[in-house]
């Protein structure tokens, strides 16, 4: 959304920033600004800076999930790495530039409706301003209006959780009522009354979700109610928005101009603008980003083409990466690279040598062609809002209501997992709950719909920067720790053939003595375009690791083993602390439970 702010000329107006502790300022022609429609909508084109663009980690989503590994820990989720002296994120710049909109539009020149939509607007994003700060810190100030240098509200205690959050709601049902425009701008890059209900939908979910898996006490709206607001948000936009599923899952991630029968918002790029993203090196490149591989136990939950577990199948646990690959939801392999991926007509296995430390690396955000692997020059959207999400929220929040009904599951649940060439299952709930996905990652489950319904949003959301809310608000936070173990591997010091072509791809090897033994077993034609990587079986080895299997003869990939013993979660991780700054200009500010007194992620 960065490219909006050449709209924006400086004489117009000055924007300002402060957080709650500086002496705000404010020089503006409030006239020029207030005055006209035109005014209005240039100055609402100002909030959209609020979005991250699509370099941003919490979209592109590479450190803080479970089900990836990284080439480095996340310093939240590392033994004493973290504490209220490196925390961040208290921050109301754009919370003062939302409030000084709101309380000066209000000149009866302009139609009521033409103010009410830019107001709409507004809200819409201190709704999404509030909840990420309620996400990140749990009670918060609540500011709805720009502060004066004198007013006592900068030096104000938090408020309750309840009254943040059911303004928050108020803010949205305002957004919902009075933003005018339905229709796609070019790109879906503006927001509109749907992508306001779609929020909607997605607070009142996780509020919901984290009343009730919390037990949090003393809040005057229930879980229930949160929940039954989330159901029938998204209930208006499946009705009334026309929205569909787009037939290809992968040109939802791919494409310039992305496809406007699911896209609700996007984060756009234009070469013509000379506003680009770096996402496909990000993804290519074993130093530029955080080069995460997807881990075996996660890949493991992508369902069989026929609508069965993985899981269920004999000898899954020994299956290599060929084999694991065949007959799956059709999301994995336009997920991560499997045997049969090709850029530009070339056969693109895995980089076995470099990113693919434990063979499982992503595609999802990338496109195809290679131009843009080694420089930040792509122009394909990123998705910020998607009718998928809605469907799944939908379903989620009938489902722990426990009101979740067939026809419920073949429009929600169904509907995705038919585009994704799932064949069966489609139309009727669950009544069997999966035994891998509860010991895997949720054993205090045993609703199978619920089971299934989280399987259905880990595996379409995937990368779009949802997985560390979700864990948050299902409390299972503990799951940051999972070692990060990858594909099977049926042998080392010997030429591996991972996608059964004829043509031997990797080595896997321990030695030099081993490698060359194993070069020369298949010749030096052969060796040459064959990748080879150095292993070791120490578990300690900060080395690509391989560990033995259990069947006598295989191995699994591991990267970082070593470092378990420094993953760390404790309750006290569901929020962030305070950053110490903020209570050393405001004493009424107090540290949220666990992080007190200088306290670290210890685990405790």
């Amino acid at each position: 959304m960065k490219k909006y702010s050449f709209i924006l000329a400086a004489s117009l107006f000055l924007l300002f920033s402060c957080d709650l502790y500086e002496t705000p300022v404010s020089k503006t022609d409030k006239k020029a600004i207030f005055s006209s429609a035109e005014g209005l909508d240039a100055y609402s084109i100002s909030f959209y800076n609020m979005l991250p663009d699509a370099t941003d980690q919490s979209i592109v989503e590479q450190s803080l999930v479970d089900f990836g590994a990284t080439t480095a820990l996340n310093a939240f989720v590392t033994l004493n790495a973290y504490s209220s002296d490196n925390s961040s994120g208290w921050s109301w710049d754009n919370l003062r530039n939302i409030n000084y909109f709101i309380v000066n539009c209000v000149d009866p020149e302009i139609p009521e409706n033409t103010r009410n939509n830019y107001l709409g607007i507004a809200r819409f994003f201190r709704a999404l301003f509030y909840y990420d700060k309620v996400k990140r810190f749990g009670d918060v100030p609540w500011i709805d209006h720009p502060l004066e240098p004198d007013e006592n509200a900068l030096y104000a205690p938090r408020d309750s959780r309840e009254l943040v959050m059911e303004k928050v709601y108020e803010d949205l049902q305002f957004a919902c009522n009075n933003i005018t425009r339905t229709t796609d701008a070019a790109g879906c890059s503006l927001v509109t009354s749907w992508v306001a209900y779609a929020l909607a939908a997605r607070v009142s979910l996780f509020e919901g979700t984290f009343r009730k898996y919390h037990k949090l006490t003393g809040l005057t709206t229930s879980a229930a109610t949160w929940l039954k607001r989330a159901e029938d948000a998204a209930a208006y936009v499946m009705a009334n928005s026309g929205k569909s599923l787009n037939v290809s899952y992968r040109a939802l991630f791919t494409s310039d101009e992305p496809p406007t029968a699911e896209t609700m918002l996007a984060i756009c790029s234009s070469a013509s603008l000379g506003v680009y993203n770096a996402v496909n090196w990000r993804w290519t490149s074993s130093t530029y980003g955080s080069a995460l591989n997807l881990i075996r136990p996660f890949v493991c939950t992508y369902l069989q083409q026929d609508g069965t577990p993985y899981t269920s199948r004999a000898g899954w646990e020994y299956e290599d990466f060929y084999a694991e690959c065949l007959n799956r939801d059709g999301r994995l392999a336009a997920t991560i690279r499997t045997p049969g991926y090709t850029r530009e007509g070339a056969i693109a296995l895995p980089e076995f040598g470099g990113y693919a430390r434990l063979g499982y690396q992503p595609i999802k955000l990338c496109v195809d062609a290679t131009f843009s692997d080694t420089k930040g020059e792509n122009t394909h959207a990123m998705q910020l809002f998607r009718y998928a999400e809605v469907l799944l929220n939908y379903a989620e929040a009938k489902a722990e209501q426990g009101t979740l009904t067939d026809t419920d599951w073949e429009k929600t649940v169904g509907a995705l997992r038919k585009r994704a060439g799932i064949t069966g299952g489609l139309t009727a709930k669950p009544t069997q709950a999966d035994t891998y996905l509860q010991s895997a990652y949720f054993p205090d489950v045993t609703d199978p719909a619920i089971l299934e319904i989280r399987r259905e949003r880990s595996v379409e959301l995937l990368l779009e920067g949802f997985r560390f809310d979700d864990l948050k608000r299902w409390k299972h936070g503990e799951l940051m720790k999972m070692t990060w173990t990858g594909m099977y591997i049926p042998a080392i010091n010997q030429a591996l053939d991972v996608d059964r072509n004829g043509i031997y791809d990797v080595i896997y090897y321990t030695t030099a003595e081993e490698l060359k033994n194993a070069q020369d077993a298949i010749g030096a034609t052969a060796a040459a375009d064959c990748a080879t990587v150095q292993v070791s079986t120490d578990p300690a080895a900060t080395t690509i690791q391989v560990h033995a299997a259990g069947n006598g003869t295989g191995y699994y990939l591991a990267w970082f083993t070593h470092n378990d013993g420094m993953k760390v979660w404790s309750d006290k991780q569901y929020f962030y602390p305070i950053p110490t700054l903020v209570m050393v200009k405001n004493p009424d500010i107090t540290q949220n439970p666990g992080w007190e007194n200088g306290a670290t992620n210890n685990g405790n």
